[in-house]
């Protein structure tokens, strides 16, 4: 029975493993087309500057678990950690919401808004905060997205 409980936990892990590894690659991104950039400019700063900061710095001791569980929302800059993750994985984050990708691992308050943005704002919005980053941080993401 614990053979068959922990085939089980690797067959899972693996999963999880696969599905977050699997969004790595494809990334609608478009960091230096100025138009898609402003437009994502714009979203942000009506949809993710609330929590997120109108500079992306987010929310202070955003490494801190709040009371409630969840975290505060990180910075998008480049000390925050956006940028270690890939291109699909952000969009899915944020089409999503948190919880969607975190399940029962943790508490996520990044709501979803794929009920709010069209994905192709969604992708302006993650093009305008890439657009942010200093150079040596856009070609570490890049190099993580395969680009």
């Amino acid at each position: 029975m614990l053979l068959a409980g922990l085939a089980g936990a690797v067959i899972v892990a693996a999963g999880g493993f696969w599905f977050l590894s699997s969004t790595g690659n494809a990334s609608g991104m478009r960091p230096d087309d100025r138009e898609f950039v402003t437009l994502g400019g714009e979203i942000y700063a009506d949809q993710c500057a609330s929590c997120h900061g109108r500079d992306g710095k987010g929310e202070p001791n955003w490494r801190e678990p709040l009371a409630t569980g969840g975290m505060p929302a990180p910075p998008h800059d480049e000390s925050g950690h956006t940028w270690h993750h890939p291109g699909q994985l952000l969009f899915d984050y944020t089409k999503r919401g948190g919880q969607a990708l975190i399940g029962d691992r943790g508490k996520s308050n990044m709501p979803p808004f794929g009920d709010v943005l069209s994905d192709d704002e969604i992708w302006a919005v993650l093009s305008y905060i890439k657009s942010t980053w200093p150079a040596e941080i856009r070609a570490m993401h890049d190099q993580r997205n395969g680009s």
